[in-house]
């Protein structure tokens, strides 16, 4: 559904593709994220546990910045996921102000056994685009996304 804003044509052309990006994204969103529903986890909670997997404990900090969210935010996630038993927190010796996120041994088994259904899921996604789209649907995404204002 295109902008019904009355403005100039540039403007109008941005909110169209804003809208389409949003979209896009919520769309291959809700499809991809059923089985991390199912497992009783949020897609915060989950890619927490992913990246503690794949790149190793972390601090609350780095885990706010790879994930877009607050520090805040990701706290009430991390304190979730340690209710549960899947991370557990400790201070870092070096700097006591900073904490560091582990992932357990039962957030291991149930990371390493949700990961494969969600590749498979987004990997579906993206077969409607030939590699050469991907790869240039790839390289204006990161132009946008990474711009400096």
């Amino acid at each position: 559904m295109p902008t019904h804003y009355n403005g100039e044509p540039d403007e109008k052309r941005a909110l169209d593709l804003y809208i389409k990006l949003l979209r896009a994204a919520e769309s291959v969103a809700q499809r991809t994220q059923e089985p991390i529903d199912r497992s009783g986890l949020t897609v915060g909670q989950f890619g927490v546990l992913e990246a503690l997997l794949h790149l190793g404990s972390l601090t609350v900090g780095e885990l706010a910045r790879k994930h877009l969210r607050s520090p805040n935010n990701l706290t009430v996630i991390v304190d979730n996921l340690e209710r549960d038993g899947l991370v557990r927190r400790e201070r870092n010796e070096k700097d006591r102000r900073q904490i560091i996120v582990h992932l357990t041994e039962a957030g291991r088994e149930r990371i390493v056994s949700l990961f494969p259904a969600h590749v498979a899921r987004v990997e579906e996604e993206f077969r409607i685009l030939e590699p050469e789209d991907r790869d240039e649907l790839e390289r204006l995404l990161r132009m946008v996304g990474k711009q400096q204002r």
